[in-house]
């Protein structure tokens, strides 16, 4: 299951700006959210999680407004049955 829904379009945003994924994290640590590249590709992936503060700081990192990061047409909504983890995520 994708942990987070702004996967593909971080991905679209970022190529369509001609951003490697190391240069959107440059970018992102400018705006005040330290992620090295590693953690932009698990976002892209669905992988990784953001939270709204991430959100924000992302779309600063592109230069797009926050409802760009958002998708058209939300999924079906299922709740989240794993256990947490050590690592709360």
């Amino acid at each position: 299951m994708a942990r987070n829904v702004t996967g593909p379009q971080v991905r679209r945003l970022r190529t369509a700006a001609g951003l490697s994924q190391d240069e959107l994290a440059a970018r992102c640590g400018v705006a005040g959210f330290d992620i090295g590249r590693a953690s932009v590709s698990h976002i892209e992936n669905g992988v990784r999680g953001v939270s709204d503060l991430e959100l924000a700081l992302l779309a600063k990192a592109l230069r797009v407004p926050v409802a760009d990061l958002l998708p058209d047409v939300l999924p079906e909504w299922h709740k989240d049955l794993r256990p947490p983890t050590a690592k709360g995520e």
